[in-house]
């Protein structure tokens, strides 16, 4: 996988939400820029 560079569209995403739910990138964010971040968690 190449990384993303400047100008590049974001691929389309789908994620898993804790509540059970998905979240479809970037389909699903209403603006036209964002951040994702990602929390790996604790253990």
């Amino acid at each position: 996988m190449q990384k993303l560079t400047i100008g590049d569209d974001f691929p389309n995403l789908t994620l898993k939400l804790t509540d059970g739910g998905t979240l479809e990138l970037p389909r699903d964010i209403d603006t036209k820029f964002g951040i994702v971040l990602f929390y790996r968690g604790y253990w």
